[in-house]
């Protein structure tokens, strides 16, 4: 599909499709509005870093093509209809089963778009950032096959039963604010259901600062070497989707891989690098009011090295983009406390918890003073 240019202060439905596509790999997070504004910009730019086109905020037909490629399999199927309150058959049923699956409907099938339904769909609308009206249009289509797979009637039957047990391997995520339990599993490879299991949780309701146990595999993906696991694409799978569950980058899966494109089909193998793999590097995201020059200072490296790791041609950075940090031989960091800093802000910035700071520092108070300088574990 032929699409036009579009930049700053464009409107109309092809900004919505480049919102919606955006939206879909992770590169925009706000309203689908049909309006570029600063926030459709930036993304562009994201994307356009990520993939190494010109960074420029104007969308061209080569990044047209990157977009329709990477979201392919995440067009809905044609018999996916638009469906609203008071709507009935099979198209019904599909969307109760696939909402049943991921938690956020619990009536029962009845084939009947009714007030229950709706208000699930608005739920499932609301938890992920795109317009809450509580009708099924082609961008919460999307999100429901591609955000947590195409879901067949097999694995709907199956949802309570996926075999896993306490015994199994797991690591430990500590929550963070804006977390919840279907982001994390879809972040980690796994299932809400999985998760609330392994920690015994009766609801869906989780705490910043509260520590939960992952599965390390959900049956999927199989332990590779000691620097990699192995990654069975699956329906509306993308580089940057599979790149950002495991904390790595969509250019490390290619050339571990040997691909030469970012095109992938289902049941494909990939190698994926661990986040500490060779212990050569921490991965660290871009909050407010970062530069590089205060990153570099905090993880006591320089802005030249960063920037030669993560290939930037520039100095500038973007919200939530993920940079490449060489480590140093120690197990920490160090950080100075600035005005505002408490230490659970601290510990949930780094992904750890306050008693490990207070343990690392030997405080035996939360007090801070601005200037203190303190000892920060990664992993």
């Amino acid at each position: 599909m032929e699409m036009n240019n579009l930049q700053l202060g464009d409107t109309g439905d092809s900004v919505k499709i480049l919102q919606e596509k955006l939206k879909i790999l992770g590169f925009y997070n706000a309203l689908i509005t049909g309006i570029f504004g600063v926030s459709t910009e930036v993304g562009v730019r994201t994307f356009q870093r990520e993939f190494d086109l010109d960074v420029t905020g104007i969308v061209t037909a080569e990044m047209w093509e990157i977009l329709y490629a990477l979201t392919a399999v995440a067009t809905p199927a044609t018999s996916n209809k638009v469906l609203r309150l008071g709507d009935s058959g099979s198209e019904v049923r599909e969307l109760q089963l696939k909402l049943r699956a991921l938690l956020y409907y619990t009536g029962p099938i009845t084939s009947k778009f009714d007030l229950e339904t709706e208000n699930a769909v608005k739920r499932l609308q609301f938890n992920n950032d795109i317009t809450t009206n509580g009708i099924v249009d082609s961008a919460t289509w999307i999100l429901i096959e591609v955000l947590y797979g195409r879901l067949n009637q097999c694995v709907l039957d199956q949802i309570d039963d996926d075999g896993s047990s306490e015994d199994e391997p797991y690591k430990v995520y500590v929550v963070k604010a804006g977390d919840t339990l279907y982001a994390i599993a879809s972040r980690y490879g796994t299932t809400v259901d999985a998760i609330k299991r392994l920690n015994h949780l009766t609801s869906n309701t989780l705490s910043i600062g509260q520590e939960l146990k992952l599965p390390i595999s959900d049956g999927n993906n199989d332990t590779g070497s000691d620097s990699t696991l192995r990654y069975i694409v699956k329906p509306g799978d993308t580089l940057y989707a599979i790149a950002s569950r495991y904390d790595t980058t969509v250019d490390e899966i290619k050339r571990l891989n040997n691909l030469s494109s970012n095109v992938l089909t289902v049941g494909q193998v990939l190698n994926i690098p661990t986040a500490n793999q060779g212990g050569a590097n921490i991965l660290y995201t871009v909050q407010r009011g970062d530069t590089l020059f205060s990153i570099a200072s905090r993880y006591g490296t320089t802005v030249d090295e960063i920037k030669r790791l993560n290939n930037l041609t520039s100095n500038v950075l973007s919200i939530g983009q993920t940079l490449r940090i060489p480590s140093t031989n120690s197990s920490y960091i160090t950080y100075t406390v600035q005005r505002g800093d408490t230490l659970f802000s601290i510990a949930s910035r780094y992904g750890t918890t306050v008693d490990a700071i207070k343990r690392l520092n030997n405080l035996t108070s939360n007090v801070l003073s601005i200037g203190q300088v303190l000892k920060i574990t990664f992993s």
